[in-house]
């Protein structure tokens, strides 16, 4: 098989192309790039998701780096995403995390974290995708009990770090304080705990326990995985609703009415929040697939912006390189200035609360503060389960300019830098992405209103 990495990590299905097997080949990849490439002299950070067998695949991946002379911190329990970046930002490591994201439940995976503590860039993935040639399968590997006596592995209470980490970068008290009730989706993933350790029975926590299968649904914090957060927050009287993703690194947000707040709104939330409230500055990175109120705020307020291809290993490029306020895509992965360089769905759903109770305001009140000052923007997505051959063949039509109107809306002009973007002649605009692994086409649309936007986006959808 060929082991891609992907947006951010390598993702395969359990048994079929995740094995024990192609996890050394990786593994022993990543080692020899740190090491010929002098990453770092302070070995990796491994932590695992709630996955079935993460515990295990985190073990054999250990053990092979031990064998290596790759001196290993391992998380002493399930770690999200964000804590095993943090770590390796804290240690000078690279970062290993155990997980398929927001993947179906038969998948696993791999991610790799650079010492910078966000996603390693597209250049290090491909030094190490150069390195499967040079497995060795004759490696000698010992127990991971028998590295763990040497030293040459050591247990850590990850976890718990990155709760000091979010008691440190949070004004916990001040939510506190107002008692403000907050209802948690942890999707059985590796957020389960953690806010409600956080802030107590303020926290009212849905699929919180441990469940390897998911109920058989993929731990992705969009709107229609969520319909059971939102009914709870309309029957509890909830003040706001947080969901995390099956590794914690993304968020989907619900207001007190059971509204979806989606990641383009929460992103300019952000801005409007550090920048005229708290008074900081920095450039905003977005996809390429992301809202144009963006455009907008940053017009007014003075402050750069950059467009990106899709994919958060693009953002946190940007964020190490320069002065970044935030840095977001449109599914779910979000940063912010005076945090790691990497998605944080944790704490960007407290610290969606803590502007809410240092502002006095209801989430559904700062979203439409945001409209009346830089107009509606609504935006939908329709991913299509489609063939290679379709796929490709939209993507060609797209490409070529075949795309005249939608909807009976004249297309004005098309950008292409990461699919194909059609500016249509009302202001509303479509974008059409092939998935780079799946045979998969995602059509976004964002319009004035949530109804004209998944009428455009059915529309496309319709002729694929």
């Amino acid at each position: 098989m060929s082991i891609s990495f992907g947006t951010d990590g390598w993702r395969a299905i359990i048994a079929q192309d995740y094995t024990f097997d192609n996890l050394s080949i990786v593994t022993q990849a990543t080692a020899r790039w740190i090491t010929d490439d002098t990453i770092t002299t302070n070995g990796v950070v491994i932590g695992h998701d709630c996955r079935f067998m993460g515990r295990e695949f985190a073990q054999h991946v250990a053990c092979q780096f031990a064998a290596m002379g790759i001196p290993v911190r391992m998380a002493d329990t399930i770690a999200s995403t964000p804590a095993v970046s943090w770590a390796a930002l804290e240690y000078d490591a690279v970062g290993i995390v155990i997980t398929a994201s927001h993947n179906p439940p038969q998948y696993n995976g791999f991610k790799i974290k650079a010492p910078f503590g966000g996603p390693a860039t597209p250049e290090q993935i491909k030094a190490v995708e150069e390195r499967y040639g040079a497995f060795d399968k004759n490696l000698k590997v010992e127990e991971y009990a028998t590295y763990v006596k040497q030293g040459r592995i050591r247990e850590i209470p990850l976890a718990e770090y990155y709760l000091e980490v979010l008691r440190k970068a949070l004004d916990l008290e001040a939510i506190r304080k107002t008692g403000v009730k907050i209802a948690h989706d942890a999707m059985y993933g590796a957020s389960r705990g953690v806010i409600k350790t956080l802030l107590g029975d303020q926290v009212h926590e849905l699929r919180g326990d441990l469940n390897p299968g998911f109920m058989g649904q993929a731990p992705e914090p969009i709107e229609k995985n969520l319909r059971p957060l939102s009914e709870y927050i309309r029957t509890h009287r909830c003040a706001v609703g947080i969901a995390n993703d099956g590794d914690g690194d993304r968020v989907g947000m619900y207001d007190e009415t059971g509204q979806f707040v989606d990641s383009h709104q929460v992103l300019s939330l952000l801005v409007w929040y550090l920048h005229t409230q708290k008074g900081m500055k920095g450039g905003i990175i977005k996809t390429f697939s992301t809202t144009q109120m963006l455009d907008k705020m940053a017009a007014k307020y003075g402050l750069p912006i950059v467009v990106t291809p899709i994919g958060f290993k693009y953002i946190a490029e940007k964020i190490v390189e320069g002065d970044v306020l935030v840095g977001g895509e449109e599914s779910g992965g979000l940063a912010v200035k005076g945090h790691i360089p990497e998605r944080d769905g944790i704490y960007i759903g407290l610290l969606v609360v803590e502007m809410m109770v240092k502002t006095g305001k209801a989430l559904s009140e700062l979203v439409q503060m945001l409209f009346e000052e830089f107009g509606e923007h609504h935006n939908r997505r329709n991913d299509v389960h489609t063939t290679n051959e379709k796929k490709e063949a939209m993507m060609a039509r797209a490409r070529a300019g075949e795309i005249k109107e939608v909807m009976g809306i004249k297309v004005d002009r098309i950008e292409t830098i990461d699919g194909v973007k059609l500016h249509l002649a009302d202001g509303s605009r479509v974008l059409i992405r092939a998935s780079g692994t799946e045979p998969v086409l995602r059509i976004y649309c964002e319009s004035s209103s949530g109804e004209d936007a998944q009428a455009k986006a059915d529309a496309v959808t319709e002729a694929v």
